[in-house]
């Protein structure tokens, strides 16, 4: 039978019959891709699908899911407390950001108690095994599979019956009845098919290594997220050891976790306290930086936050931001300019948030324009005060949540005194030790910092 010819959209995973410009689905440009998958056959009915029928929700039994520790504190916080048994997770990240590290560093502890399955498409298993001795992983019960054939894993895992599965990485396997090559859209969907009945079907905790194409985004198609219970992105710089992993889909948690870790000789550190190592190295008398406070989840982040204000040589002036929404940003400098009094019409501004960390709540506003116009005015801050609030475009400061421990986290690192909105924070008791100094807008925060 001949095969069928579909053409895809990597974006968004969209199926189209004949090749466009546009994607139908999605919009994007220059993304529609052909590929030639097998013949198209028409599926019969299993009697195992025939014989299911609907339940009521009461009838439904709902046992509680059962969670177990990875061995890495900072990775059971991202997952919502532990693995889940049963769960499909794809650990995703630029190539050598640690994702095979990260994961072969937990069969450590995981091999304590379960049978771990370690399949790699792109390593021999003596690689693994220096890689391992590196590591200091030395379990007895991790079985290392160097292989492509999907046919072959899934046979391999029906013999051994592990408990924990780890393919790494997804883009190297392929379904020998797919006629297209690994790493195409169709081979990358009907893998990830597979292991997910696999891992429904059997309860086995299946971990899937996934590429970042140069975009950032994970390679392959977009459904691949959709289909899987969890997904983590790995990022980092490559000038800087520490690693942050967060959940952009999480079904058995939290998104709003971050796991912080450092690349040391021995692998993957873990390092519960990010604050202090975001702000190791802090400038004390340099102008045009502040302290913010965030919230990662359940967690308070203290960051530095830069700017720098320079006269500009063009027409327009150019606005930059690092680790910070550049809207927003623009934003809040023409606030700054229309409602604190800094003419910023002339100059360039850049931020930069310090350690590779984003900061994506309102929070992060009062320490944005604080430390524009300390650069402006070229005047010092003082090095012990930090500031939490947002900006509104009329230029006055609002409340935040989780105040209470924002001011505690503050006060923990050693910091004096605070700045915080004036607005919803009367009833409010500061830690010991710990000044406030609540303003109503910019202007007067401002004129009372510098």
């Amino acid at each position: 039978m001949k095969s069928k010819t579909i053409f895809y959209c990597t974006a968004c995973g969209n199926e189209t019959p004949r090749w466009q410009g546009r994607c139908p689905a999605c919009g994007a440009w220059n993304t529609i891709e052909e590929h030639v998958g097998a013949p198209a056959t028409k599926a019969k009915p299993s009697a195992a699908a025939v014989s299911r029928k609907p339940k009521t929700l009461r009838e439904v039994d709902c046992g509680s899911e059962v969670r177990f520790a990875t061995g890495l504190g900072e990775l059971d916080r991202v997952l919502g407390g532990g693995a889940v048994e049963g769960s499909l997770v794809l650990v995703s990240g630029a190539p050598g950001i640690g994702k095979s590290t990260l994961l072969l560093q937990i069969c450590s502890e995981l091999g304590q108690s379960r049978r771990v399955l370690y399949i790699s498409g792109e390593e021999s298993e003596t690689q693994i095994k220096l890689r391992a001795q590196r590591l200091g992983v030395t379990t007895e019960n991790l079985l290392l599979l160097s292989e492509t054939d999907l046919t072959q894993i899934l046979e391999t895992a029906r013999e051994t019956a592990p408990d924990i599965l780890i393919a790494d990485s997804i883009q190297t396997l392929c379904d020998p009845d797919n006629t297209s090559s690994p790493g195409s859209v169709s081979q990358v969907k009907a893998c990830t098919m597979a292991l997910m009945q696999l891992a429904k079907g059997s309860g086995i905790t299946v971990f899937v290594v996934g590429h970042v194409n140069k975009d950032g985004a994970i390679a392959g198609p977009k459904v691949l997220e959709h289909m899987v219970d969890c997904v983590l992105y790995f990022e980092g710089e490559a000038a800087h050891n520490y690693r942050i992993l967060r959940a952009e889909k999480n079904r058995f948690g939290s998104t709003n976790e971050i796991g912080v870790f450092e690349m040391a000789d021995h692998g993957l550190r873990e390092v519960p306290n990010p604050s202090e190592m975001l702000l190791a190295g802090r400038p004390t008398h340099a102008p045009g930086t502040c302290v913010a406070c965030a919230m990662e989840g359940s967690r308070p982040v203290l960051a530095e936050v830069q700017a720098l204000v320079a006269r500009s040589n063009f027409n327009v002036p150019r606005r930059m931001a690092d680790g910070f929404d550049y809207n927003r940003a623009v934003l809040l400098m023409a606030v700054l300019e229309k409602r604190g009094g800094v003419n910023l019409s002339s100059s360039d501004v850049y931020i930069n948030v310090i350690g590779g960390l984003t900061l994506n709540e309102p929070a992060a506003d009062l320490p944005v324009v604080l430390a524009a116009a300390s650069s402006f005015r070229d005047k010092v801050m003082d090095s012990g005060v930090a500031a939490i609030g947002e900006v509104g475009l009329t230029g006055e400061l609002r409340a935040v949540s989780n105040l209470s421990q924002r001011l505690s986290e503050v006060r923990r690192l050693g910091f004096r005194c605070c700045l915080i909105p004036r607005q919803g924070t009367s009833q409010l008791e500061p830690p010991e030790g710990l000044e406030i100094l609540r303003v109503r807008n910019i202007r007067e925060a401002i004129e009372t910092l510098l």
